[in-house]
């Protein structure tokens, strides 16, 4: 069974930063898998963040470009998320994505003003 568990998250002050990681389990054909992480605010819908193929090529949400970084290590099974200049709109679950079908539990991120 394919397991995702997410960390990293927490509270921080607007502008501060994060980094979350996400590990699978061991398993896992990882590098055949292109990656992803999504979020949900409350009362919102889930939405792409960033994704990662199984070859390193990268896609950004609008609203992260040149603030978040994804990348990944496919000796440690394990994807990234840098998270700088946060801001308050950014306060979210954050999930991790295997492929098309795979989801951790999630990871909560507060930014506060």
């Amino acid at each position: 069974q394919v397991q995702l568990v997410e960390s990293g998250g927490g509270s921080v002050q607007s502008g501060g930063s994060l980094m979350l990681t996400c590990a699978t389990s061991p398993g896992f054909t990882f590098s055949m898998y292109y990656m992803s992480w999504y979020r949900q605010a409350p009362g919102k819908e889930r939405e792409l963040v960033a994704k990662i193929t199984n070859t390193g090529n990268t896609e950004y949400a609008d609203f992260v470009k040149g603030r978040f970084t994804i990348s990944r290590d496919n000796t440690k099974k394990t994807i990234y998320l840098q998270m700088n200049s946060l801001k308050p709109e950014d306060t979210a679950m954050y999930y991790c994505k295997a492929g098309p079908q795979y989801w951790g539990h999630g990871t909560q991120v507060t930014v506060s003003s």
